[in-house]
């Protein structure tokens, strides 16, 4: 199993890391592009290391028939970062990060809490970041 760190790799280098030439290196990768395998190539911001940002995670459980409004609102939210159906009784799994936590109050308090049908909803600020793998390591 390979995983690789740096995105930017260059074709040759990667193709000396598998032991397949830089042309073969391309042509499996516009392969896995094209069918959507790879979906995009992309930058990661750690929120914790800008100071004063505020990283956090909802589980917000709603009727039924409020789900799909619910997730278009949060959508279209700029603090929401992800947005997950989970198992369990409508539920989702939401994180969010703000420039402070006083925007991380008013996300709270101007979306959150006027969401409709919710019938729970509770809220877990991330202290630290212990493990975090993003993708899939094949």
């Amino acid at each position: 199993m390979l995983c690789f760190q740096n995105a930017r790799i260059s074709y040759s280098d990667l193709g000396k890391e598998t032991g397949i030439s830089r042309v073969a290196v391309k042509a499996r990768i516009q392969a896995l592009e094209k069918k959507g395998i790879i979906e995009e190539y992309t930058t990661i911001i750690n929120p914790q290391k800008i100071s004063g940002a505020v990283s956090c995670y909802f589980e917000i459980e709603t009727k039924p028939d409020h789900l799909s409004q619910v997730t278009d609102i949060l959508h279209n939210n700029d603090t929401v970062t992800q947005i997950y159906r989970v198992t369990g009784r409508d539920k989702l799994h939401v994180h969010a990060v703000a420039s402070s936590s006083d925007e991380m109050e008013h996300f709270l308090h101007t979306v959150i809490d006027t969401l409709p049908g919710v019938i729970s909803c509770s809220c877990n600020m991330i202290l630290s970041r212990i493990k975090d793998i993003k993708g899939l390591r094949l």
